[in-house]
This record gives structure tokens, C-alpha cells and sequence, in this order.
């Protein structure tokens, strides 16, 4: 079983870390049963070491995997139905879903059809995905997505390819047809090759070459009461199982944002998880650092959470210039250098520092940190 660094993985294909192989989850719909959550925990004990990490694809990551531990667990997590039994239909199941999607609506219905169809896709990069956001109004824009069905301005739906400021009106019937077509026209003139839809510069064919503009986004969700339940944001975008598992017997549905709806919930505490929309940690981006990173080389989270309640804006700590856990420029950004950090402000990890080579104590200081001790 090869181990590359650097690609999209999925559950055939671990990528390894620090603290062993990182196995993806793509539960369809994103929403994983109560079932299923117990078993999720229960696998994620037995064969990683209990931390499972939520991704901005609305995807899982068991963690601390074994080499001895991958295939019985991809047989449980098969036996779940939360993995594809046939290695090359879970390489296709690179799909997002606006989380807040009901039972018979365009969201639903789509993706359904979508997932009837899989065996006639193409086979693509592995970061290229789908997205489904076919509510009122988009709530995935600025997610992942390369081909999209999302609401036009002026009503109904339209197909984008991402990249593109205007799309082609579907309508529910024929939205999979088109995202099939645009796929196999993607394969077809070397988008292989791009990687993704953002950087092939091929003309669109003229039939997906519409001028409908997408409609005015929506805020995306916060912790706190949900028509389908309760949110609750994850620090760090990471979890320990059996603090998943206490949101059984609720369902819960996987959000892009760091953040869980458990079903029909009514927000009962449960410690790890954040219910208040205000907390500073709703704005830190924090890869898991040294020593679950072999590429990193300095501590993250606990900084994170050190410095979260000083900084205004977005906090982004990353372990090196890759900047995993975050693309876009952060208010405060930290990148890790040679076992220090590099400080730069409103700019990415990696960007030219504003000051360098500092230490844990060093960004205290620099921030008027004066109760670290007791976070």
C-alpha cells in the first residue's frame, strides 16, 4: 500500500502523519446515524488512537491508523456503510452537500441522482469534487467544489464550473446530465493535466458557457439552535471519538465549516464542543502541528488557544509555509520555521514575516498575553 504525501486521500488510500495513517471518511449527504457514530467510535478506538479530524470538504479523518489496522478497519467502516466497497466508486465520491438540505428537496433529489450514477463518471484528479448547493440561496460559496448546481439570481438553478463568474440554467431533472457532460468534457481536453477547474483555462463547451449569475450567498451557520437541531462548533476541526459519539442517538450532519447539526439535538453541553457563536476559537485555523505532523516544526494548538481571545479577526497558526489548514490570508498568521515562528499580518502561512524567529513566549509577549497559564 504506497503512502504519498501531498494528494487528496481517501479511505483505500491512507495518507500518512506524524501519528500514523490518516483514513478519510465520506459519508454521503454527509450525515452519518446514530448506528453508525457508535460504530465510527468504536472502529476509531480499535484501530487509530480515537482522534478523528473534520476536513473543509465536510469529510472525516480517522487518525493514528497502523499499517496492521488499515484493511480491518476499511472492512468495518464498509460493513458501516460510511465506505464504498469498490476502491475506484470511493475515489468518485468527492461530493459536498449544503449541510442544511431536507428530504425531497433540489439539494437532496440531486445529490441522490448523482450517487445513482456514479459507475458513468469519469475518473478525476483527486482533489476534484462536486458540489451540490441548490437551496434558496448558496451556502457552499468559497468551498470546494469544481462543478457546482447552485440557485441562478433570477430563480432556478444553474451549473458553474468553478473559476467561472456565470453558469448555465438546469433545472432538477437534468442537473446530474450536466455535471456528467461537463466532467467527461473536463477529461476530455486535458483537464487531467490542471489538476483542477480553477486553473484549466480551456474554453467551456458552448452549451455550458451561460451568463446566469449566481445568487446572493448566505452567512454560513453558527453554533447555536438550528431548524434541523443544534450546531456545535468543533476547535481545531478535531474530535475525540467517544465525544463524537456522545451526540448519538442523534444523527449528525458534517459541515465544510468545522462544525456539527446534530439532528432533532436541543444543545446540551457536551465538553469539547463549542456552543457559543462568540468563541474566539470559531475564528482559529490550526493544523495539528509538531508532533502529529512530521512537516512541522513547531506546536499549534495549544498556542491557539493561548492567543485566540487576543487577536481580532481570523487566527491562523500553521505548523509550515503549507498552510493545510487554511489557503485564504488570516488578520494573524504564524508559520512555523526551523522550531520558531515567523509572524506576518493579513497575509497566508509562508508569507514574508513581519517579525521572525520567535519563540512560544516571544508571541505571548508580543500579544499582552498575561493569563497563559491558566488555559
Amino acid at each position: 500500500m504506497s503512502q504519498i504525501k501531498g494528494w487528496c486521500p481517501d479511505a483505500w488510500h491512507p495518507m500518512a502523519a506524524g501519528d500514523g495513517l490518516l483514513v478519510r471518511v465520506r459519508p454521503m449527504m454527509g450525515r452519518i446515524d446514530g448506528a453508525q457514530l457508535a460504530g465510527l467510535r468504536d472502529a476509531a478506538l480499535a484501530y487509530g488512537n480515537g482522534l478523528i479530524d473534520l476536513t473543509s470538504r465536510a469529510n472525516l479523518q480517522i487518525r493514528g491508523v497502523s499499517e496492521q489496522g488499515w484493511e480491518p478497519l476499511i472492512r468495518r467502516l464498509i460493513a458501516l456503510g460510511l465506505v464504498h466497497a469498490d476502491p475506484i466508486m470511493e475515489a468518485r465520491r468527492a461530493l459536498l452537500v449544503a449541510p442544511d438540505w431536507e428530504a425531497g428537496d433540489d439539494t437532496a433529489c440531486i445529490a441522490a441522482q448523482w450517487a445513482d450514477r456514479l459507475a458513468e463518471f469519469p475518473d478525476l484528479p483527486a482533489k476534484v469534487g462536486f458540489a451540490i448547493d441548490a437551496g434558496s440561496a448558496p451556502l457552499l460559496t468559497g468551498k470546494a467544489g469544481d462543478f457546482r448546481i447552485e440557485p441562478g439570481a433570477q430563480g432556478g438553478l444553474i451549473l458553474r464550473a468553478a473559476g467561472r463568474p456565470t453558469g448555465v440554467a438546469v433545472t432538477r431533472s437534468d442537473a446530474v446530465d450536466a455535471l456528467l457532460a461537463l466532467a467527461h468534457w473536463f477529461v476530455a481536453c486535458g483537464g487531467r493535466e490542471a489538476g483542477r477547474m480553477m486553473r484549466h483555462k480551456a474554453a467551456l463547451p458552448d452549451w455550458a458557457q451561460g451568463d446566469v449569475a449566481t445568487a446572493t450567498p448566505i452567512l454560513s451557520l453558527r453554533p447555536g439552535q438550528h431548524a434541523l437541531g443544534f450546531i456545535y462548533g468543533v476547535p481545531f476541526g478535531q474530535i475525540d471519538a467517544a465525544t463524537l459519539a456522545e451526540l448519538a442517538p442523534h444523527a449528525i450532519r458534517l459541515t465544510p465549516w468545522r462544525m456539527l447539526i446534530a439532528e432533532g439535538a436541543e444543545g446540551r453541553a457536551i465538553e469539547g464542543l463549542l456552543q457559543d457563536p462568540a468563541d474566539p476559537l470559531l475564528r482559529v485555523d490550526a493544523c495539528p502541528g509538531q508532533p502529529s505532523c512530521p512537516q512541522a516544526s513547531v506546536e499549534t494548538r495549544v498556542l491557539a488557544r493561548q492567543i485566540a481571545p487576543y487577536v481580532n479577526g481570523r487566527l491562523h497558526i500553521s505548523g509550515c509555509a503549507k498552510g493545510c489548514a487554511r489557503s485564504a490570508p488570516a488578520a494573524l498568521c504564524l508559520t512555523g520555521r526551523e522550531g520558531r515562528y515567523d509572524l506576518a499580518r493579513h497575509a497566508k502561512a509562508g508569507a514574508p514575516p513581519q517579525r521572525a524567529g520567535l519563540t512560544h513566549s516571544d508571541i505571548l509577549a508580543h500579544l499582552g498575553v498575561t493569563d497563559a497559564a491558566c488555559l
